[in-house]
């Protein structure tokens, strides 16, 4: 099988401008978000499926070299592309965890033209999205579904304007401590108020 640009969006950056104004208050300046990265073993919109073995070592590698290095970059946008464009980079992540079967992450937005412009469309209201860009080959397991295969390899998440997996939201962090997260995914306006509740 070839190996090709694997393209995924999770889900949507959600909140109010207050909710921003007060995690920068909190993270000195910093605009700290938090959320669902990636989802195993269940079909996105894309119709891709990612393992949780294959998606598990992949993250434990990243997070060992590029966050704990930190270099774990995203940009403002998908590019065609297998390298990350530091010209566009908007955000570095700064922690990757596990919660159950959603690969969570923390990122901070970056003070670079492309970060800049995020946090304000953020602050504006408007929703963004977060997205997979990894290098892969896939196979077909049903009707419209294909599982990515053992040779998939994550290349970062950057933010875009289009998701494509319900359920998974960000929210901004109030502090430099890891947030409770919800597992269970219902209505939005529910999801949303849920996520604030716990900050």
């Amino acid at each position: 099988m070839n190996r090709k640009l694997l393209i995924d969006s999770v889900g949507t950056l959600n909140f109010t401008p207050e909710q921003i104004n007060e995690s920068m208050d909190k993270n000195n300046g910093k605009l700290i978000l938090t959320g669902v990265m990636q989802r195993a073993d269940a079909t996105n919109q894309n119709g891709r499926e990612y393992p949780e073995g294959i998606l598990r070592r992949e993250s434990e590698k990243y997070k060992k070299v590029f966050v704990s290095e930190k270099r774990a970059l995203g940009e403002l946008d998908h590019p065609d592309s297998s390298v990350v464009n530091l010209q566009n980079v908007s955000h570095n992540i700064v922690d990757l965890w596990w919660d159950g079967k959603d690969l969570m992450g923390k990122l901070e937005i970056l003070a670079t033209p492309s970060g800049n412009i995020a946090k304000e469309l953020l602050k504006a209201g408007i929703r963004l999205g977060i997205s997979s860009r990894g290098m892969g080959s896939v196979k077909q397991i049903g009707e419209g579904k294909v599982e990515v295969m053992d040779d998939f390899e994550i290349v970062c998440w950057d933010l875009v304007s289009n998701p494509s997996t319900q359920g998974a939201f960000m929210s901004p962090s109030l502090n430099e401590s890891v947030n409770k997260t919800i597992s269970k995914y219902g209505k939005v306006d529910s999801l949303i108020g849920d996520i604030i509740s716990v900050m």
